[in-house]
């Protein structure tokens, strides 16, 4: 599908895989050879799932995250081993997407709105200094909303309302683009005009 994207005047955009390719199942597999017990991408364990959210949103630090993920631990792990496994699922962010922000921050009022983590961040920001010699993606959009740093996440309309509030977006004249279906319905509720990327059949290049 193609966007006309002259029909919006903001875009807001997600980070992991519509900007960033990823792969959980890596992580899966990183923390499943660890020895970490009932990680699985389908069937999290209740209290595991928790342990992520609540890093998500900041609410735990990421001493904490390290510390709770090694009580599921059958053996004896150390911080750099977590944050390997953790990392493993982030892949690379292609120049082509980082040129095609560059082009919409000319002709729109760009945002990054992204369910993510302390850990994730510091190793993305090492990865763009090294490949591309920035520090982050705070150059490539007006304003950038991660959830650890708001104690809030998608598909909470919260987060969403904090966006449309402090910038003044009116959600009709608002494009958000996620590879969550979950996501874009709380962003549809909203009234912003929420476009699903479907990872098995196309990119973000293939959009506009």
């Amino acid at each position: 599908m193609i966007i006309t994207a002259n029909k919006y005047k903001n875009i807001i955009f997600d980070l992991g895989g519509v900007l960033l390719n990823i792969n959980q199942s890596l992580a899966v597999k990183a923390f499943s050879n660890l020895g970490v017990s009932g990680f699985d991408e389908k069937n999290i364990q209740a209290e595991q799932k928790k342990i992520f959210d609540l890093y998500e949103m900041g609410e735990i630090s990421s001493a904490d995250f390290r510390n709770q993920l090694k009580a599921y631990n059958k053996n004896s792990i150390v911080d750099t081993d977590i944050d390997k496994a953790w990392n493993s699922m982030l892949l690379d962010l292609p120049q082509q997407r980082l040129d095609l922000l560059m082009r919409f921050k000319q002709t729109h009022r760009t945002f990054l709105l992204s369910n993510t983590n302390e850990i994730h961040v510091d190793f993305i920001n090492c990865y763009l200094q090294k490949c591309f010699n920035i520090p982050d993606l705070s150059g490539h959009f007006e304003k950038m909303y991660l959830s650890y740093k708001l104690g809030m996440r998608k598909p909470g309309a919260e987060i969403f309302e904090l966006v449309l509030s402090e910038n003044k977006l009116n959600p009709e004249e608002t494009l958000f683009i996620d590879d969550s279906i979950e996501h874009i319905e709380g962003a549809g509720k909203l009234g912003i005009q929420a476009y699903w990327l479907d990872l098995k059949k196309e990119s973000i290049l293939d959009l506009f």
